[in-house]
């Protein structure tokens, strides 16, 4: 990897992790309205995000179709409110393990759909680290208790994390990482107030505890602001099939940091799961594909006397 694609791959499994995390600080967010929590988290990330989004951001704001704004509305509702919602509907009737199993697979499905997107073919390496993150993630989280209606949302929480990242590429070029994070956002927190107004009335919003305060604030600071520039920084440097390979770092990051606050526990088969899921990102990635053939050119390239075979012409390595 160049330095570019190595930097890409670091910000992407750092958003991953804290993506991770945050379904813990979920765990003591139980008794909070949804809508309304999602409503403080986003709104405050906009804000913080706003003062950052660079010189000329009206501009491209106003550069945007009405289709562009319609992709825009879409990512948030299905990529953010959408999987947030899915995952608590689906934990309703299964044990929280069904759901994580399933956003596991998304790898799978965004290694597939976009190279179809681009009239081309899904590439090998990518597909096969897609798919042993899904068993790696599988593995620490193993399988619980469900009925039909808990695999349905299941499913529509996988469809959420695949949309995540399929839905932000086109929109991603004309508004940079920090802009598309302040403006889906703010286009995520009208649509929680709307849900909420319209499922809880005037319940929808309250004053949360300290407990309840500390956990938006690391949902909104850390993990939307930090989290989605990386994530999109990432997503911008190598791609949505390979930065999706490390959404398999989230249920790792999940029960690693469960035991923090007692809602699980670290064992040998989520330390099993943890490395898998590391070797599918790394094959998935071409991290061990390329030190492979690195290793194989530079044998090639010498000959009993340990002198070079032939200066050849460099060729600078691909920017992916």
């Amino acid at each position: 990897m160049n330095a570019t694609t190595t930097r890409g791959a670091l910000l992407a499994a750092l958003a991953c992790v804290l993506v991770g995390g945050s379904f813990t600080a979920n765990s003591v967010l139980g008794d909070y309205p949804y809508a309304g929590g999602q409503f403080l988290r986003y709104g405050l990330a906009c804000l913080l995000l706003l003062p950052a989004a660079g010189r000329g951001a009206a501009d491209r704001l106003r550069a945007l179709t009405p289709r562009q704004w319609g992709r825009l509305a879409l990512l948030a509702a299905v990529g953010m409110v959408g999987f947030n919602l899915a995952v608590i509907a689906a934990e309703r009737t299964a044990e929280p393990a069904v759901p994580g199993v399933f956003v596991g697979c998304a790898p799978v499905a965004v290694a597939v759909i976009v190279p179809l997107l681009d009239h081309r073919r899904p590439q090998r390496t990518v597909v096969y680290g897609a798919l042993l993150v899904a068993v790696g993630a599988f593995t620490v989280q193993g399988w619980g208790r469900t009925d039909g209606v808990g695999i349905a949302f299941s499913v529509c929480a996988l469809a959420g994390e695949a949309g995540f990242a399929v839905l932000a590429v086109p929109v991603l070029r004309p508004l940079g990482p920090r802009l598309l994070s302040a403006v889906v956002c703010a286009v995520a927190a009208l649509e929680s107030a709307a849900i909420g107004l319209m499922a809880d009335g005037g319940g929808w919003l309250r004053r949360p505890d300290g407990v309840e305060t500390a956990a938006l604030l690391w949902q909104a600071v850390v993990v939307t602001v930090v989290g989605f520039v990386c994530w999109y920084v990432g997503l911008q440097r190598i791609g949505a099939e390979r930065a999706t390979l490390f959404s398999g770092l989230i249920p790792v990051a999940a029960a690693c940091t469960a035991p923090l606050v007692g809602t699980g526990s670290y064992g040998l088969p989520q330390a099993a799961g943890s490395a898998l899921v590391g070797l599918a990102v790394a094959l998935g990635s071409g991290v061990l594909g390329r030190a492979g053939g690195e290793r194989l050119a530079g044998a090639r390239a010498f000959r009993g006397n340990r002198r070079p075979e032939s200066r050849g012409v460099c060729v600078p390595e691909t920017q992916e």
